[in-house]
């Protein structure tokens, strides 16, 4: 394993609870959320982010109405709150974990707004928070890599340690580009080839501590 001296975060959905948010954001407004209905508004949701960018918020809110029938008014409520969804339980302590190892950085398919939101609830802040609305570019184009790579002032290599639960999105365009990638075992995430494989943060704290130590 090689040492880490970048971690790379995906956030919704790795970080950030999203099918728990937006069941309880959909339950308020007197929805329920069947597990084919969030697959398909997180596919609605990739199909939108391809096609020019657009804020976040409305991303969401269109996914929402095309696909579960929402009225516009709830779905641009839950586009716009949707920072302050739940957290994993292993999330703040994991990241605070990686934090004495390496940099960890958010790269995140969201509005600044968002990210601001997160990091309240996250209690502290991370080393750096990248959304898609400072670059103009959703992930998993490359424009967005390069705009990290940039930021941080490091290349693309092994040593940058890229974590996502969506491997068929996130770590696919990350292990082209010769990162080192970490799927996490979120109960709705998508599994696909990544270096390592670990149940949570925590888990990815302890492989990464014994990779620092050689």
């Amino acid at each position: 394993m090689s040492r880490p001296v970048l971690f790379t975060f995906d956030i919704f959905g790795t970080v950030v609870d999203f099918r728990r948010g937006l069941a309880l954001d959909l339950a308020a407004a007197g929805h329920e959320l069947a597990d084919v209905d969030f697959e398909r508004v997180v596919d609605a949701q990739g199909t939108d982010e391809q096609a020019g960018y657009r804020p976040y918020r409305e991303i969401t809110a269109r996914s929402l109405v095309a696909e579960l029938g929402l009225d516009l008014n709830q779905a641009e409520r839950i586009g716009t709150g949707l920072g302050s969804w739940p957290l994993f339980a292993d999330a703040g302590p994991g990241l605070r974990a990686l934090l004495e190892l390496a940099p960890c950085m958010a790269m995140t398919n969201s509005d600044r707004a968002h990210g601001a939101a997160v990091r309240q609830t996250l209690g502290f802040e991370l080393s750096d928070w990248l959304c898609a609305e400072d670059v103009q570019v959703y992930k998993p184009s490359r424009e967005f890599w390069h705009a990290v790579s940039q930021r941080r002032q490091t290349p693309f290599g092994a040593g940058w340690w890229h974590v996502s639960a969506y491997a068929d999105y996130d770590l696919e365009v990350a292990r082209e580009l010769g990162l080192t990638t970490v799927f996490v075992q979120r109960s709705y995430g998508r599994p696909g080839p990544a270096h390592h494989s670990v149940r949570d943060l925590l888990e990815l704290a302890a492989l990464a501590a014994s990779a620092s130590r050689g």
